[in-house]
């Protein structure tokens, strides 16, 4: 990315990574949180940059998320940042209500968190 940005991520592996190139919003919490979290950056005018459910991952599936936002802000709301964020929002609400949220041994999760972490590092 040639802006600065912003790495909101869960993904204890894009935080070890990614800290010294990157400005962290590093949540400790779930998926859900870095969503929210995510909300209030664009209702502070930031600007999605990655969709916030990128991969074929179903959102109730994996434990991590990273989501990449501008650094800076703009002077009003991005309409389409924020209906991409709420529209994240609403199906992994819907998700998690559907199916719950599967319980994985620790192989799987590093598996998980690997995978976050490529799908960003090559949006970077």
């Amino acid at each position: 990315m040639i802006e600065p940005i912003i790495v909101v991520t869960n993904n204890p592996m894009c935080k070890e990574e990614l800290t010294d190139k990157y400005k962290i919003d590093f949540i400790e919490g779930t998926v859900m949180d870095v969503l929210e979290r995510v909300r209030n950056y664009i209702h502070g005018n930031h600007i999605l940059l990655t969709h916030p459910l990128m991969s074929s991952i179903k959102p109730n599936e994996t434990p991590y998320r990273t989501i990449i936002i501008t650094e800076k802000t703009e002077d009003a709301i991005d309409i389409n940042s924020l209906n991409y964020i709420e529209r994240g929002i609403h199906t992994t609400e819907k998700f998690f209500r559907d199916y719950g949220i599967p319980h994985w041994s620790q192989k799987i999760l590093d598996d998980f968190s690997l995978i976050d972490y490529d799908l960003v590092k090559y949006k970077l």
